[in-house]
């Protein structure tokens, strides 16, 4: 009753050309998934290390867990819970805020 593709003989152009289109569009979405998986690992795959600007000097014993900079300023929060807010044209300290921790 059914006939398989071999029995039928070749595929109407129309078909073929849109099997081919398929068959294209399959190929670019998976080079695109590849790709964006590699972009996305190479941009996390950042060191621990943060860039201070050369102005900034931290105080004795502090370590850098976050750095942020705002208009004007430079903000680093400390590993023994303060925020330090540094100015970006001096590299001066303006102001320390202690972070009380639960």
């Amino acid at each position: 009753m059914d006939k398989s593709p071999d029995e039928m003989g070749e595929l109407p152009p129309n078909l073929r050309f849109l099997r081919g289109l398929v068959t294209v569009l399959t190929a670019v979405m998976i080079g695109g998934l590849i790709l964006l998986l590699t972009l996305i690992v190479i941009r996390f795959r950042a060191s621990d290390d943060f860039a201070l600007p050369d102005a900034i000097t931290l105080p004795e014993g502090a370590t850098v867990q976050a750095l942020t900079k705002g208009e004007g300023w430079w903000a680093v929060v400390t590993g023994d819970n303060r925020i330090l807010i540094y100015s970006a044209r001096t590299g001066a300290l303006i102001q320390e805020v202690a972070v009380q921790s639960e």
